[in-house]
């Protein structure tokens, strides 16, 4: 009978050594799916912060000897107010030549103000400045009847990138 009990608690023995080492499987199997998932959850969120960063592009913009920075949202802001001003000035000059008003773009209240189509992600004072750059040239032309500064496409009036460039003085970083 002892021979039986023995044997009875040799096999429950090793049964309960087996269930534990597979449950230990099981455990170890779990936590290794757990931290695979945590891992691939980090992966993601730092490719998604590297495609976010090579989307925000910096430029350094130089004005009169100095310089200040602004990313692309920025830039475009600068642009869009070069050719803003390029476009209400070609209207403008092209309206003080037909009225037969002297040339003189600074009489213009657009041109005074300078914040046609102004957002307030820039500075104001850089957005006027670049607007009135703009503005100037346009009036010139609208004035004069040509397109030196600028072109007409298809009615779409736009200062010409080398104008552009030499005016706004940007470089990306």
């Amino acid at each position: 009978m002892r021979n039986i009990n023995f044997k009875k608690m040799l096999a429950v023995s090793a049964f309960a050594v087996i269930a534990i080492l597979g449950m230990s499987d099981v455990a170890s199997a779990q936590w290794n799916n757990r931290n695979q998932k945590q891992q691939e959850k980090i992966y993601k969120q730092q490719q998604k912060i590297q495609k976010q960063q090579q989307k925000i592009q910096r430029f350094r913009v130089s004005r009169n000897g100095s310089y200040y920075n602004t990313d692309n949202r920025g830039a475009e802001l600068l642009r869009q107010a070069v050719n803003r001003g390029y476009q209400q000035g070609l209207i403008a000059g092209r309206s003080d030549r037909s009225s037969r008003r002297g040339m003189n773009w600074r009489n213009s209240r657009v041109y005074s103000s300078g914040n046609y189509g102004y957002q307030s992600y820039v500075d104001s004072s850089q957005y006027r400045y670049y607007f009135q750059q703009g503005f100037e040239r346009g009036y010139q032309d609208g004035y004069n009847s040509r397109y030196q500064y600028g072109s007409n496409n298809n009615g779409a009036f736009n200062i010409l990138g080398s104008i552009l460039s030499g005016i706004l003085n940007i470089q990306q970083y």
